[in-house]
């Protein structure tokens, strides 16, 4: 679902990639421009928090932000979904 809302430039004509890969770990949306990693987070990631945790900090030594999203905030609220990213992409 939010892959549809970012393919093709369609949000403000940002370029963002899916499924890019950062040394050994897959994002699930970059945006290389600004070195942002989007990770659309699901309920398998309440029960893996260090490993996140310690993904995250590898991510952030190399110059990478991660901006996290809950699958649950993209099912209530796009908009604010997509507000959030254009935010972090500023």
């Amino acid at each position: 679902m939010l892959w549809e809302l970012l393919r093709n430039r369609k949000l403000a004509g940002y370029k963002i990639r899916r499924q890019h890969r950062i040394g050994r770990f897959i994002l699930d949306f970059y945006y290389t421009a600004k070195k942002l990693g989007i990770e659309l987070d699901g309920p398998i990631h309440d029960y893996q928090q260090d490993y996140d945790r310690a993904r995250d900090e590898w991510l952030s030594e190399n110059g990478i932000k991660i901006l996290r999203i809950k699958n649950e905030e993209l099912l209530i609220s796009k908009g604010k979904v997509l507000a959030k990213i254009i935010a972090a992409l500023k």
